[in-house]
């Protein structure tokens, strides 16, 4: 179903690009060899993630993949390959390394006076292959190596438990298995974990008190099976070797060249699945390789790519050739982390906010961290979706809809699981998904808590940031929502994760009224919120306006839908629920009236601002909308909005200000939430809150940038509402009903403007002190 689904939308935008965009001055080039693994530079496609570098004239990458949990629910690497020449081009001479975004690929060059050589790195967007090809003028040898440091078991202690789902809380001691490695045949290196029995899904749900549901849990962690076969036509096997790299030791399997050839192709074939039999999975793994040929691999590809960077773009200050500008660097580190996205199109998991496919030896972000590679912090199966939501609202304007699927089937996959959850401690219906949740939709183990009061609700987590934090499904029910609007996609597998998330709102708060005194509602027949959270920052919430705003966004787009999606018999019950979803609340200050984050709370816990949720993600309030002046009061003048504001990590204030029309504000902080990161590779950020590279500090600037040029509200386009005039621009990006719009803005002028389809420019808004080219054959 996913191969149909990927050809479905490869074939969909080949009749539906428009004009080649070119990207090459956002290419990376690098003229020296990089250090170590920290100057490492992104490669991938599909759901495979390279980090790729050159270091003492060896060229070096590991392999991520998106699904590859172990028992433990650590993101396993799957292991490291070293290539070495022979005769050697990196020694002395020149050199260049560049990531070709337009083709997906790295590409790395050498010469001296002895040999030149070139090597060519990509992955297959619609197999899981790595693609290692080199081409010399002279004959060379080469010798591959995979390297894996999980040979043997390994007790992990202390702050490297942050990588697995024990975090700082283990039971006992927590072992990283090794992995399975050795030859096979005489020119191949098959390499494998296998999850042993007794998993952390099984110590989750034992905890938890689900073991009389355990046999209708979904478990995505038993006999899950993923690795590797590296493999070189004409090379032989080596020897194995051993050393260390950076602060992990590792042992070697070598492949080398039978003789000196100016041609060498490497491929290394992946397979991830769970499988109740390995010698299945190694015959699954081997036929893949056996058959998977390459004719018309690298044509398809290219085409892919060139097709994903048509859909749209943002340049910034284009023609320029200062890089070190720092508007013109906003619009490049976008176009990068678009990038680093697209690598995992199609993974069967969302792309992990710390770090996602790219993260490296974690001593070189932090050095008192001397762990492996597979380390990243806050987790590798635990999904945070207030921080996973930062990732995926960027892709709908940005035309990538498709990219999103992932996250949405992750919560399909787990409906069941949070719906037994909900019937098993409370005994109603809906799905209660916890912030901070495991691949298999119960909270995770650490957060929930193993030092729990005998008396305590067995449903909730024993967490002074995270109870009652319901929510933040709901962003993820609005993204699926949204991508009907903007594209038509057919949601209806998704209708049922929908409508079972609010249900759980409708029957939860009352069923806890009904604990608390004799009514279910309160004196107007609205839901009593309460424990309720705003975010994680304003704890024991009564009505918290985020947690409203959300019930009340999803339920009016639910109502919007056509009856082949919702018939009207379900309408008519959620329009009841409608009625019952209380008020937002406000506050004054200084004479002016804000949004208050609650009606009331009784400690602020964390420095997020939920008061401007009603504004992102909620749309609520905005450029065009009524109550702007008191959103805008909030931006300016709540207290703790003005001691929480930053562009780190997962802040949003960017956005914030880029909704509210702020365009001072938005540049200042879109500036500093996109300049360059203070790594070799520029979209490398963080570790702010979380990790490196940090995927929500990229993707809430995506956002915010994207909400500079262009807003939408009902039918209405808003183009440039926080866009300083002048500054040249231009820009594709989608709106709703399948909508493109495409801009130049020119010495303050704007001199294209093309919607798509046309029956959509009579929606278009425009600044009012925008000096438009009428006459140009470019405004249409």
């Amino acid at each position: 179903m996913q191969r149909y689904f990927i050809l479905f939308f490869f074939f969909l935008w080949k009749f539906s690009v428009g004009q080649e965009v070119d990207l090459s001055s956002y290419n990376i080039i690098w003229n020296s060899q990089s250090n170590n693994s920290s100057e490492s530079m992104p490669c991938g496609g599909g759901d495979v993630g390279l980090n790729v570098w050159t270091e003492k004239d060896d060229v070096l990458f590991y392999i991520a993949r998106s699904g590859t949990f172990d028992e433990n629910n650590t993101l396993l690497k799957l292991g490291r390959v070293r290539l070495r020449l022979s005769p050697n081009p990196f020694h002395g001479g020149t050199f260049k390394q560049e990531l070709k975004l337009r083709e997906g690929t790295v590409y790395i060059e050498a010469k001296n006076e002895e040999i030149s050589a070139k090597i060519n790195l990509w992955v297959d967007v619609f197999a899981p292959i790595v693609h290692v090809d080199i081409a010399a003028d002279k004959p060379l040898q080469v010798t591959a190596t995979y390297e894996n440091w999980r040979y043997q078991d390994r007790v992990t202690k202390g702050k490297e438990n942050n990588a697995n789902s024990y975090k700082w809380a283990p039971p006992g001691d927590v072992i990283a298995k090794k992995d399975i490695v050795g030859y096979e045949g005489s020119s191949g290196v098959l390499f494998y974990h296998r999850n042993k029995e007794n998993t952390v899904f099984d110590v989750t749900v034992k905890q938890q008190g689900l073991d009389s549901v355990k046999k209708k849990l979904f478990d995505p962690l038993s006999d899950l099976t993923f690795g590797g076969f590296l493999i070189g036509e004409g090379m032989q096997q080596a020897g194995e070797t051993s050393g260390k790299y950076q602060d992990t030791d590792f042992k070697g399997w070598r492949l080398t060249t039978e003789k000196p050839t100016k041609k060498q192709s490497i491929k290394i074939y992946l397979h991830t699945k769970q499988e109740k039999s390995v010698d299945t999975w190694k015959k699954e793994l081997l036929l893949l390789a056996k058959t998977k040929k390459d004719k018309g691999a690298t044509v398809h590809n290219k085409e892919w790519w060139a097709n994903f960077w048509d859909r749209s773009y943002i340049c910034i200050k284009p023609g320029s050739k200062d890089t070190s500008d720092i508007d013109w660097q906003m619009a490049r580190n976008y176009q990068l982390f678009r990038y680093m996205l697209a690598c995992n199109a199609y993974g069967v998991y969302p792309t992990k906010f710390n770090g996602g496919l790219f993260t490296y030896d974690p001593s070189r972000i932090d050095t008192a961290m001397t762990y492996t590679p597979d380390f990243r912090n806050w987790g590798g199966g635990t999904h945070t979706a207030q921080n996973q939501r930062l990732v995926y609202w960027p892709m709908l304007k940005s035309g990538d809809v498709d990219l999103m699927k992932p996250a949405f089937d992750f919560y399909r996959r787990i409906l069941s699981n949070a719906e037994l959850r909900t019937q098993t401690y409370w005994g109603h219906k809906g799905a209660s998904f916890t912030e901070q949740i495991e691949n298999f939709g119960l909270p995770n183990p650490a957060e929930y808590g193993w030092k729990r009061p005998v008396d305590f609700d067995r449903g909730m987590e024993y967490n002074a940031w995270l109870e009652y934090q319901w929510d933040t499904v709901l962003e993820f029910c609005m993204m699926i929502l949204e991508s009907h609007r903007y594209t038509g996609a057919n949601i209806r597998p998704y209708m049922p994760l929908i409508e079972s998330c609010l249900q759980f709102f409708d029957e939860h708060y009352q069923y806890l009224a009904k604990k608390r005194g004799r009514k279910a509602l309160d004196g107007d027949g609205q839901l009593v919120l309460y424990p309720g959270s705003a975010a994680e920052t304003y704890k024991m919430a009564y009505n918290a306006n985020s947690t409203i705003a959300a019930l009340k966004t999803v339920t009016e787009g639910l109502l919007t839908l056509p009856d082949t999606l919702l018939p009207s018999s379900r309408k008519a019950e959620w329009k009841k629920m409608l009625s019952r979803i209380p008020p937002l609340s406000y506050r004054t200050i200084d004479n002016r009236i804000l949004l208050a984050p609650a009606k009331l709370w009784e400690r602020v816990n964390n420095v997020e601002s939920p008061q401007l949720y009603p504004v992102f993600p909620w749309g609520l309030y905005g450029v065009g909308k009524p109550g702007l002046d008191t959103a805008r009061n909030t931006y300016q003048f709540d207290r703790d909005a003005l001691k929480f504001r930053s562009h780190i990590g997962w802040k949003q204030d960017n956005i914030f200000a880029a909704r509210l029309g702020l365009t001072d504000e938005a540049l200042r902080l879109n500036r500093l939430k996109l300049s360059n990161a203070p790594r070799r590779f520029p979209a490398f950020w963080g570790p702010g809150f979380d990790w490196v590279p940090d995927h929500n500090w990229g993707g809430s600037g995506m956002i915010g940038l994207q909400e500079m040029l262009l807003q939408t509200v009902g039918d209405k386009i808003y183009v440039l509402p926080s866009w300083p005039l002048d500054c040249d621009v231009a820009f594709k990006l989608h709106a709703p009903k399948q909508t493109t719009v495409e801009v130049e803005v020119k010495n303050g002028k704007v001199k294209k403007l093309i919607v798509k389809p046309a029956s959509r420019r009579s929606d278009v808004i425009l600044p009012e002190s925008t000096n438009i080219l009428e006459s140009s054959n470019n405004i249409k």
